[in-house]
Parts: structure tokens; sequence; C-alpha cells
């Protein structure tokens, strides 16, 4: 511990992302990253960068994207903020908006970021826990409160909140910001954006690091009225003024403009995903519904399943799991191809 730091950093916990390794051979089910490669576009739109445009700042607005993601939801582009990855988009949001008198909710088992950055911010904070089938019960959050943010779906349960509850969680706390964390929402939910202009206090959160496979990039976006949004631009203009820079801003609208490419690389990890619980529930697993591009899964029967995550490492299988209360009993698996599914699958009997 340096004797310079801070007294902030002396008591900041950091957020662990997760490993990745650097040997190729390795099944790599940890991340939560996509299986499959961006849109064709995508690549064609970089290779196209011309050096002029890696000599001179970018857009610190990002105008061009800002109106393509208000055109793709129907929304102004006033109501859209961009930032490099969700993380960074969520740490404005915890600075700007959530920084009250009274505490911030979320749920008890959920992104595990959440109190990094009330540590980092001095954001007071409960913990709502969830039903004992590890579902979110909105009436849980019906207490004052400074603000309330939820992973939709949860992270890393993948349960799935519909959007008529998420209506009654916003509308059931007007003066409060409400956040709606969709990292995941593009693999079988239905997105809160929709709700946007009902309102005032809703902030959807979204990143493109998953259902469109640019997480090298760090794009990451919100959605919400004009006011909230003017909000985090101030934050963001008193941090960074250039936040995404050229090669992403062309990058993502290529991957906006391919619909298609989307749709279908969503679908084949939805029907991975089922696949995977299929073969998983056989072993005898249980797992959790999920509609994300990951299930939270446990091999029961009082198994040790810390020492089957390591087992598979040793296998050559990397997957998420935390030693937590609760969900020590579970591992994280991303959906990855079926050929990677099919090696987990394979795997597992003889490690059982």
């Amino acid at each position: 511990m340096s004797r310079f730091w801070s007294d902030v950093t002396r008591r900041l916990t950091p957020y662990v992302p997760g490993e990745q390794p650097r040997h190729e051979r390795l099944i790599k089910l940890n991340t939560n990253e996509s299986p499959y490669p961006p849109s064709p576009a995508v690549v064609a739109a970089v290779q196209q960068i011309e050096s002029d445009a890696l000599r001179r700042y970018p857009d610190p607005e990002s105008a061009r994207l800002r109106q393509a993601f208000a055109d793709y939801h129907g929304l102004h582009p006033d109501q859209v903020f961009l930032g490099n990855g969700s993380d960074e988009v969520l740490a404005h949001v915890f600075q700007g908006l959530l920084q009250q008198q009274r505490p911030l909710l979320f749920p008890d088992i959920t992104y595990s970021f959440y109190p990094v950055w009330c540590e980092l911010y001095g954001i007071r904070y409960e913990r709502v826990p969830l039903g004992a089938d590890f579902s979110i019960d909105t009436s849980a959050f019906a207490r004052p409160n400074g603000g309330i943010i939820v992973p939709n779906p949860n992270a890393p349960t993948g349960l799935l909140l519909s959007l008529a509850q998420i209506r009654a969680l916003v509308a059931a706390n007007p003066d409060s910001v409400v956040v709606i964390d969709e990292a995941y929402i593009d693999f079988g939910g239905e997105s809160a954006i929709t709700l946007i202009n009902d309102f005032d206090n809703l902030l959807v959160v979204q990143t493109l690091s998953k259902s469109r496979a640019l997480a090298g990039l760090r794009v990451g976006v919100a959605f919400g009225q004009a006011a909230l949004i003017d909000g985090l631009q101030r934050v963001k203009n008193s941090f960074n003024s250039y936040p995404l820079d050229a090669v992403a801003q062309a990058a993502v609208l290529a991957s906006l403009a391919d619909e298609d490419w989307f749709r279908e690389c969503c679908d084949r990890v939805i029907a991975s995903r089922e696949r995977l619980t299929r073969g998983l529930e056989a072993l005898g697993f249980s797992v959790l519904p999920s509609a994300a591009n990951f299930i939270l899964a446990s091999p029961g029967n009082d198994r040790d399943t810390g020492a089957l995550f390591l087992a598979l490492r040793e296998q050559g299988i990397i997957v998420r799991y935390f030693d937590k209360p609760r969900i020590a009993g579970y591992l994280r698996i991303t959906v990855g191809t079926d050929a990677q599914c099919d090696a987990l699958l394979d795997a597992l009997p003889a490690l059982l």
C-alpha cells in the first residue's frame, strides 16, 4: 500500500473482471463475449478509416452516432448519451445522478461493480434481497431511496423482468432515478427504451459489447429524457470531452445499419442457450431460466462447485465461479458456439 494513496483509494475494493487467458486453445466461457464476429460491414468500416481521421480529434458529441441511435429507437438525439463502454456510462450515472442523500437500492445478487462505484463516489446503498428462486421482487424496492439500479436480465442470474414490471417499478418511484441496466436485453427481453417518453426518471443503459460483438471497442449508451442526458453530458465534459474515438464511431454506425446480422447472431445464441440448458439438465444440473447470453447452473448433490470450476480449467474450459453467499454452489457459463458447448458437456461426466 503506497503512502501516497488517498483515503478513498485505501478504502476501495476494486471490481475483479473475468479472466482473459492468453492461451488460444482454451474454451473461453467466462466473460459473456459474443461467440460470433461482428458484422462484416463493421470490419469494412474499420478498414476504410482514413489516416486523417486518426490524426484529428473525433467529434466530441458523436453527433452522427447519437442520431443513428435515436433513429433506431424512435427517440431524439438529445435523449442519447455515449461513453467508452457501459461501465464508463454507469460510472457517470453513479456520479451525476445517484449521489443523493437517501441510499441507492440494488439487488443483493447483481453486477458486482455497483458497490465499487458506491465506494468510489461515497454513495450510501442498500441491497434488496432476491427471492428464494433468485427473482427480483419489484415491490421490495418500495422504501425511501435516492435511486434504484436493476440489471435486466439480472447478472449473474440471467432472470428477466417483464416490461410491465419495469413500468410499475419506475411509476412507483417518481422522485428517484430508476436505472435499468440492459447489457443482455437483446437475448430474450423487451427493452425499457420504449418507456423513455413516459417517465422523466427512467434511464436505460446498454452496451455494444455483447449482442453486437464489439467488446474490443468499448462502446456504451444511455437513453433517457433530455434533462437526465444533459446531466450526464455535464459530467462527461468535466471528465473526458472526447469519449468515443473515430474508429468506434464508424464501427457502431455500420453495426446499427446491419440489422439482419445482429438478429441472426442473437437468434443463434438463444438457440445454443436452450440446447446447453437441456444438456446440463440431463447431467443433473439445476439451471436458472436465463434471458441472457449466459446461464447460472448448479451441479447439485452437495458437489464442490469450486473444485469443479478448477477441474474444468484443467481441461482447458474457463467458466466463472463466484465464491459468494447464495451463489457459491453455481457456475456462470457463457453461451458459446454449439461446438464449445458440446466440449463442456462432453468434459463434465468424468469430472462429476
